[in-house]
């Protein structure tokens, strides 16, 4: 049998990948129901053991704020900015 059948295939694994950790819509609201926050930032997420001080976040539209936040994280999809500016919150981008 050749050498390129015997050995066995190995994927690719890009380096210049960032990974953000995500974190959804309905995790924000419980967070800020919790601790009666206005403004909830990456600081929050650490001290709430969302996420470890080094990762990055990334806000995802999966379930609905009904309190006016500020949410800054790294990173944010379409349908999270537009559900946070929805009650009238702003996103910012870190």
């Amino acid at each position: 049998m050749p050498l390129q059948r015997r050995v066995p295939k190995f994927g690719f694994k890009n380096i210049n990948r960032v990974a953000y950790k995500a974190i959804n819509l309905d995790t924000i609201q419980m967070l800020a129901e919790a601790k009666n926050l206005t403004k909830v930032g990456i600081k929050d997420f650490v001290e709430a053991g969302f996420i470890s001080s080094n990762q990055l976040v990334k806000v995802l539209g999966n379930g609905s704020l009904t309190t006016k936040l500020d949410v800054e994280a790294n990173a944010f999809s379409k349908s999270a900015v537009a559900a946070i500016e929805a009650v009238g919150g702003n996103a910012v981008k870190l």
